[in-house]
C-alpha cells in the first residue's frame, strides 16, 4: 500500500521559509502519513520551519511542518515536510480530499461539460473514489 497518494499537478501550494524571505509559490506533490511533500525552486535546508499555505478555498488553509528531506529533481527540488500533531496531519488530510474532489469537478466540465457546484461534485467523487482514498 503507497504512504503516499499522487495529486493532481494543478494543486498550487504557497511556503515560507525564514531565510527564504518572502512567501513562495509552487505545486503540492504529495500527501502522506505525517507529512506532505511539495516542489520547490531552490533547497531548503532539513529542519527549517516551514508554513505552508493551500489557497484552495477561503479561508486559505495554513499550517507549519518541518523539513526532513530535500532532494533535487530535475531542475527544482522536491521537499518533505512532517506535521507534528494528529490533529494537523487529520486536517490536511481533509484539505487533501478536497484537492481531489476540486480537480474531479474541473474533469468533469472538460471531459464531459457538466459544470457541478462543489457539493455536487463532493457527493459523485465519495461515491466513486472514497472507499479507494488510503486509511
Amino acid at each position: 500500500m503507497r504512504q503516499f497518494i499522487r495529486h493532481p499537478s494543478d494543486i498550487p501550494i504557497e511556503y515560507s521559509v525564514a531565510h527564504l524571505g518572502s512567501r513562495r509559490k509552487n505545486r503540492l506533490r504529495d500527501i502522506g502519513q505525517g507529512g506532505l511533500c511539495f516542489r520547490a525552486d531552490t533547497a531548503i535546508d532539513r529542519g527549517c520551519t516551514v508554513r505552508i499555505v493551500i489557497p484552495i478555498r477561503k479561508p486559505e488553509f495554513e499550517v507549519t511542518g518541518t523539513i526532513v528531506w530535500c532532494r533535487k529533481t530535475n531542475r527544482h527540488f522536491d521537499v518533505g515536510v512532517r506535521f507534528e500533531d494528529a490533529n494537523t496531519e487529520f486536517a490536511v488530510r481533509m484539505i487533501e480530499q478536497i484537492c481531489h474532489i476540486d480537480h474531479y469537478r474541473k474533469e468533469v466540465l472538460e471531459r464531459e461539460g457538466r459544470q457541478l457546484s462543489s457539493a455536487e461534485a463532493a457527493m459523485e467523487w465519495v461515491t466513486k473514489f472514497a472507499r479507494d482514498f488510503p486509511a
